[in-house]
C-alpha cells in the first residue's frame, strides 16, 4: 500500500488545527489538545514545520505556533516534502544513478510518468482544500448480484 507516514499524516492535521484561526497563535499543548495527537509528537512536527518555513514559532509566555502563510499558499507537497524529503516513487524518480538496474531498467519512465502526476497533485491541492467540507455524494448503487443456478435434488 502506497500512504505517506503517520507523522506526515500528523503534521497535516496540525496544519489544519492551526490553519481553522489562520492568524492566531497556538501553544503547542493546545495544538496537541485540539488534533488529539500526543504532545510529544506535536513537538516533533512543529520542529519540522518551522525548519520548512511552514509554520512561524513565537517564545515567550504568549509564544506558540501560527502559520507562515495563508491556508490556500501552502501545497500539500510543501507538508509532504517536510518531512518526508523529495517525493518519489521509486529511487530514480529522484536521482539519477539511485538504482544497481537503472541504465537497463524499462519501467523507469513510467514510474516518472506516475511520480509527475502525483506529486502534480499534491502541488494542487492547498492546506486550505483539506479544510473543505467533503462534498455529498449521491447513494452508490447497489451491486448488481448474480444469480447461480441451482436446483435442490432430493434423493428418491
Amino acid at each position: 500500500m502506497l500512504r505517506v507516514t503517520k507523522l506526515t499524516d500528523y503534521a497535516t492535521v496540525v496544519l489544519t488545527v492551526l490553519a481553522d484561526q489562520a492568524g492566531r497563535v497556538h501553544s503547542a499543548a493546545e495544538l496537541a489538545e485540539r488534533s488529539r495527537v500526543e504532545p510529544a509528537t506535536v513537538a516533533k512536527v512543529l520542529k519540522l514545520l518551522a525548519q520548512a518555513g511552514l509554520v512561524e514559532s513565537f517564545r515567550g509566555a504568549n509564544g506558540g505556533y501560527r502559520l507562515a502563510r495563508p491556508p490556500e499558499r501552502i501545497r500539500l507537497a510543501d507538508i509532504v516534502e517536510a518531512l518526508e524529503g523529495p517525493l518519489g516513487m521509486t529511487a530514480c524518480s529522484v536521482h539519477d544513478g539511485d538504482c544497481g538496474i537503472e541504465s537497463h531498467c524499462g519501467i523507469r519512465a513510467g514510474w516518472q510518468r506516475i511520480n509527475d502526476v502525483l506529486l502534480d497533485t499534491l502541488q494542487r491541492t492547498t492546506l486550505a482544500d483539506m479544510l473543505a467540507p467533503v462534498p455529498a455524494t449521491a447513494t452508490p448503487a447497489p451491486k448488481p448480484t448474480r444469480a447461480i443456478p441451482a436446483a435442490l435434488v432430493t434423493p428418491t
